[in-house]
């Protein structure tokens, strides 16, 4: 016999028989008790957010099982770092940190959608996301964090599944979420007053050099586009070799056609 399935989107941790659980539930002849523990026990971690929930009932044998819809893993990672988004140059960018148990919150929360059978692997999963946003764990590189968990470092952590902080934890991370914004903002400032010493000591070379310069002095590509594109824009027309200054000048082209008429009056004349 097919399965049947029963949706429904409900707050973390505080479903119950009333509706929209409980009518729809009724005539599948399961126990609804069981079925609101195991939806609250998936759910706990994401209490105050509202979470899509689909039970799938065999009504012949009464099992039934819950799947959990949660939001990317990435968007979980913003709101436990209370940013909104991830580095743009995460390899050398920096801009929050979390702690292990924030980790282990969030891979609880995906449980169901990620591919490590314990919890643990899991956590080294949505670490390896941090790794590509650019957020610290623990304050090391998320590379170094997932070193530090096959280690064993983070086990009693893990094996508790401790996912509350103290309020002097998060005031300690806000503290260091600032710091690391400003150092960005810092370094950010350096690369272009670099960038724009090397533009200005290259007038009148062509961008494809100023480039070269500009990446061997390890300026990021963002910044040399913003810096060259703003100094350098495009002429409407141009071609591949965009911004640099054309051959000639305007109106050099109407002496030439003043030069081929005279062939062509001689060319008459001989015909």
């Amino acid at each position: 016999m097919a399965k049947e399935k029963v949706e429904a989107l409900i707050e973390g941790g505080k479903a119950t028989a009333a509706p929209p659980l409980g009518p729809a539930l009724g005539p599948m002849g399961i126990n609804i008790g069981q079925v609101i523990a195991e939806i609250n026990r998936k759910t706990e971690a994401f209490r105050g957010m509202q979470v899509p929930v689909k039970i799938e009932i065999d009504k012949a044998t009464k099992q039934f099982t819950v799947s959990v819809g949660t939001p990317p893993a990435s968007s979980l990672i913003k709101k436990e770092a209370r940013i909104e988004k991830g580095a743009g140059n995460p390899k050398e960018d920096k801009v929050a940190d979390l702690r292990i148990e924030q980790i282990i919150k969030i891979a609880k929360m995906k449980e169901d959608s990620l591919t490590g059978r314990t919890l643990r692997e899991k956590v080294k999963e949505i670490i390896g996301t941090c790794n590509s946003m650019g957020i610290l764990v623990q304050g090391v590189p998320a590379k170094d964090a997932i070193a530090l968990v096959n280690e064993g470092r983070f086990d009693k952590e893990i094996q508790a599944e401790k996912t509350e902080l103290t309020s002097e934890e998060l005031k300690q991370l806000e503290e260091e979420r600032k710091r690391l914004e400003e150092e960005i903002k810092t370094r950010r400032e350096e690369f272009l007053k670099k960038a724009k010493a090397i533009l200005e000591a290259n007038v009148g070379k062509e961008k494809g050099e100023i480039k070269r310069q500009m990446r061997e002095a390890m300026i990021p590509d963002k910044i040399i586009s913003e810096v060259i594109e703003g100094a350098m824009p495009a002429a409407p027309g141009a071609g591949a070799e965009a911004g640099k200054p054309a051959a000639g000048k305007p109106g050099e082209a109407k002496p030439a056609a003043k030069e081929a008429a005279p062939k062509e009056e001689k060319k008459a004349e001989k015909k």
